[in-house]
């Protein structure tokens, strides 16, 4: 695997872990890499400002938290959103004529996401 692709790898496995991040020790067993090699990455990642690394004790040992600084904005709540491919975007405004405060589009595109959800 390129050096590149690992590094990706570790921060989506350190994204996929959330708020709470995940014990290096725990991410080197899962990709089946040394200390020195993982250490290697992670400061990587640092020197990007991807991650942060905490110095935590556990189980009476010292190590280091992985968790992530940037997390990636997620754009599917909004892709079907009818505002992207309205003919009248231009024209609308909170007190204007057009409005969303009173859109139609947007209604139905609300209601048909809450649905959505509400069946997932």
């Amino acid at each position: 695997m390129e050096e590149e692709d690992l590094i990706s790898l570790v921060y989506k496995l350190v994204l996929e872990n959330g708020e709470p991040g995940i014990l290096q020790s725990e991410l080197w067993k899962k990709l089946d890499l040394t200390s020195r090699d993982g250490s290697r990455i992670a400061t990587r990642l640092e020197k990007r400002r991807l991650i942060k690394r905490e110095r935590v004790l556990e189980e009476g040992r010292w190590t280091y938290r992985l968790k992530s600084l940037v997390i990636p904005v997620a754009t599917k709540s909004i892709e079907e959103a009818p505002c992207i491919t309205c003919t009248d975007l231009y024209r609308c405004s909170i007190d204007g004529i057009i409005s969303p405060l009173t859109c139609d589009k947007i209604e139905r595109w609300v209601i048909e996401e809450y649905r959505a959800a509400s069946v997932a």
